[in-house]
């Protein structure tokens, strides 16, 4: 038995071979890349539902961007704070801000797609650039390095949305370990052609690829995905690239608490299971791959069966995913976090696994 259980311990770690080499190599020793700046015409696009704080805060950078075409679309998702008159007092001082007033709709009541559809609607260049109310880019140039992404065919540009980095906080290098490790996988899935998702907090796409899918018309029940869902549906490999410039990237203000963390990873992992089947199937089989490498580690090593061969296999499987991580973790600049990569990996494992279960007895809360 120990020696089946071997076996297929050498399959898993064939399996973590061909992620980590193959699939997340195309992202982690692709070159740096380097743009062209294109001038298009762009639509910055932000939501923003009881965000009084940080639109306050984080609007004025965006009017900063130095780039000669742009405007930018603030949503008020009916919020009841003072995020609207905020908006109004931009909206008046600047030329190129254009408000839209989203009231409770009894049919789309809560419902971020609902909002975004209007904004997408009120834009009034073709290209749009999304982020979220709050999150702030890291220079001036993040809309010249985003938009230099598109081309004729690609009409769809995947960014990077990074989270503060807090001292002295181990949670906080979970999520920007996690954050730089599905930044890795839907990076390198693009670049061998199957794309599967972006995130809202930095994302780009051409206005007709909106309305090519019907919008968010397919999904509009599931609160969650406004960014992931649409572009499970909308990317191909033809029309979609990214951007992992310095530059391009932008910055969110991270979770303080394991509970307000967990709740977003269970809002994140619901509309995983609507994606395409292969996209599912890739998902499934590197975590898959991950847990059963640490389980049959764990069992082999207790009965020290043939333990010299497989701390030796545990070995080589660590070395080749720190290197790799590493490379990925550089480009993103979150090296400090791979000080900790075997620590935060297991912890990430179990605490998916834990995810998956309460998702199966309870519902998690999306967007209000």
């Amino acid at each position: 038995m120990l020696q089946i259980l071997l076996y297929v311990f050498i399959g898993i770690i064939a399996i973590q071979l061909f992620y980590y080499l193959i699939v997340f190599g195309k992202f982690a020793f692709a070159k740096a890349q380097k743009i062209t700046p294109k001038r298009i015409p762009i639509s910055v696009i932000v939501c923003a539902k009881n965000e009084e704080e940080n639109v306050k805060n984080f609007i004025p950078l965006l009017l900063e961007q130095n780039y000669s075409d742009y405007e930018i679309v603030l949503i008020d998702d009916a919020s009841s704070d003072e995020t609207l008159e905020i908006f109004e007092a931009f909206e008046r001082q600047h030329s190129n801000v254009k408000l839209v007033k989203v009231q409770n709709n009894e049919a789309f009541w809560g419902n971020k797609k609902f909002a975004l559809t209007l904004g997408i609607k009120a834009a009034s260049k073709e290209y749009l650039l999304f982020t979220d109310a709050d999150c702030y880019p890291t220079s001036k140039d993040w809309i010249l390095n985003m938009s230099a992404q598109f081309t004729m065919h690609k009409t769809i540009v995947l960014g990077y949305g990074a989270y503060e980095k807090i001292k002295g906080s181990f949670l906080n290098k979970i999520i920007r370990f996690e954050t730089m490790l599905t930044a890795t996988q839907y990076f390198s899935w693009a670049k061998m052609g199957k794309p599967y998702m972006g995130v809202g907090r930095n994302l780009a796409y051409k206005r007709e690829e909106f309305f090519r899918v019907n919008g968010f018309i397919d999904h509009m029940n599931v609160r969650s995905g406004d960014d992931d869902l649409f572009i499970n549906q909308a990317a191909k490999a033809s029309n979609t690239t990214i951007c992992y410039t310095p530059e391009s990237f932008t910055v969110s203000e991270p979770k303080l608490t394991w509970k307000e963390w967990f709740n977003q990873k269970r809002r994140h992992v619901s509309t995983a299971k609507l994606y395409k089947g292969f996209d599912k199937f890739q998902l499934i089989l590197y975590y898959f791959s991950q847990l059963s490498f640490l389980i049959l580690a764990i069992i082999l090593l207790a009965f020290q069966f043939q333990w010299m061969i497989v701390g030796g296999l545990v070995v080589f499987r660590y070395l080749f995913a720190w290197i790799t991580m590493g490379y990925a973790a550089g480009k993103l600049k979150e090296k400090d976090v791979m000080y900790w990569f075997p620590v935060i990996e297991i912890t990430l494992i179990f605490t998916q696994l834990n995810v998956f279960f309460t998702n199966l007895v309870s519902k998690p809360v999306h967007w209000k």
